[in-house]
C-alpha cells in the first residue's frame, strides 16, 4: 500500500482568459519541485474543482502526472452521484493519479445519513483502482463526516486516510484513536498542522502549503523529530497566512498571494472574482510578513 504522509498542497487550477492553462500550471510545478513538497493535490477545493469539466480535470491530473516524479499525486474526484464518483475516479487512475479524495454528495444534504455516506463510499472504494482518501470540508459541504463513520469505514482496505478540513482538532484527535495505525489523517488548514501532528496525524493538505511551502515542510519535519518550541514558533506564524488565503480571501486571495511570490495565480473563474487591489496588498503584505518572520525563527537552510 502506497503511503501518503507528508505536505500536499491543494493546488489552485490557473486560468488565462478563463481557459485552462497547462503552461501556467507547469511554471508553477517547476517551482514548487524545488521544495520539500511530498506531492500534490488536483481538482481539490482550492483547484476549483466545483468549476472544472471533467475533461479538464483530466488535463490537469495528466499535466501534473507528467512533471511530479515519484512524488503522490492525488485527485479530486467527488461528485454528485456514486455512478459518477465511481467514473471519475477510474479516469483519475488512467491518467496516472496515486489515490483518489472523495468529498461526500452533498446537493440533498438532507438525506445524506451516516448509512448513505457510508454506502457511497463503500461502493466507490470497491470500484476504485486507486486508493481513497475520505475528505471532509463542511464549510462547503454542509456535511461532517462524524469519527464513527470514520472509523466504519476506515476498516474497509481500499479507504486509507482521510483530509479533515472542519478544523475541529477533537475531532481529528477522535478519529486518529479510533483508526489503526495505517489510516492516514491530514490535517486540511495550515492552521492546526502542529496540534494535529502531535495527537498522531500524517501531513497536511492545505492552502498555504501553495506560497509558503518550505515552511509548512520544515514545521511537518520539526514536528515529526520532536522539536516543539520550533515547531509551534512556526505554527504560530502561519496563522495569519492561511487565514488570508482560506477563510478570509479564500481561492481569490490564494492567487493573489501566488502572483506576489512569483507564481502564476491569475483569476478565479467566474462566478468567482478576483480580489481589488486594496485586498490584494492585504493579502501579500500578511504572507511576506509571516514569510520574514518564519526565515527568522527557522535561520539559513
Amino acid at each position: 500500500m502506497l503511503v501518503f504522509e507528508g505536505v500536499y498542497p491543494p493546488i489552485p487550477t490557473p486560468f488565462e482568459a478563463g481557459e485552462l492553462s497547462l503552461a501556467a500550471l507547469g511554471a508553477n510545478l517547476d517551482k514548487w519541485l524545488e521544495t520539500g513538497l511530498h506531492g500534490f493535490v488536483v481538482a481539490g477545493s482550492n483547484g476549483e474543482s466545483a468549476y472544472l469539466t471533467i475533461q479538464e480535470r483530466i488535463a490537469l491530473i495528466s499535466a501534473v502526472r507528467a512533471r511530479a516524479g515519484s512524488r503522490r499525486v492525488i485527485a479530486g474526484t467527488g461528485l454528485e452521484t456514486t455512478a459518477a464518483t465511481i467514473e471519475l475516479t477510474k479516469a483519475s487512475a488512467d491518467a496516472g493519479a496515486n489515490a483518489a479524495l472523495v468529498l461526500p454528495p452533498h446537493f440533498f444534504v438532507g438525506q445524506m445519513t451516516p448509512d448513505v455516506l457510508r454506502r457511497h463510499f463503500e461502493a466507490v472504494a470497491e470500484a476504485s483502482p486507486i486508493p481513497i482518501l475520505l475528505y471532509n470540508m463542511p464549510r462547503n459541504t454542509g456535511i461532517n463526516l462524524p469519527a464513527e463513520l470514520v472509523a466504519t469505514l476506515a476498516l474497509h482496505p481500499n479507504i486509507v486516510g482521510i483530509k479533515d478540513s472542519g478544523g475541529d482538532i477533537v475531532q481529528i484527535t477522535e478519529i486518529v484513536s479510533r483508526t489503526g495505525p495505517d489510516f492516514e489523517v491530514f490535517a486540511g488548514s495550515g492552521s492546526i498542522l502542529f496540534p494535529a501532528l502531535a495527537v498522531g496525524a500524517r501531513g497536511g493538505m492545505m492552502a498555504v502549503a501553495n506560497v509558503l511551502p518550505d515552511a509548512c515542510c520544515a514545521l511537518y519535519a520539526l514536528a515529526r523529530e520532536g522539536r516543539y518550541d520550533e515547531a509551534r514558533r512556526v505554527q504560530h506564524a502561519l496563522l495569519q497566512a492561511n487565514a488570508a488565503v482560506t477563510i478570509r480571501f479564500g481561492v481569490p486571495g490564494l492567487k493573489a498571494a501566488m502572483d506576489a511570490l512569483g507564481y502564476f495565480g491569475g483569476n478565479p473563474r467566474p462566478p468567482l472574482l478576483p480580489l481589488p487591489a486594496s485586498q490584494r496588498a492585504v493579502v501579500v503584505d500578511i504572507v511576506r510578513a509571516a514569510e520574514e518572520q518564519i526565515d527568522q525563527i527557522l535561520g539559513p537552510r
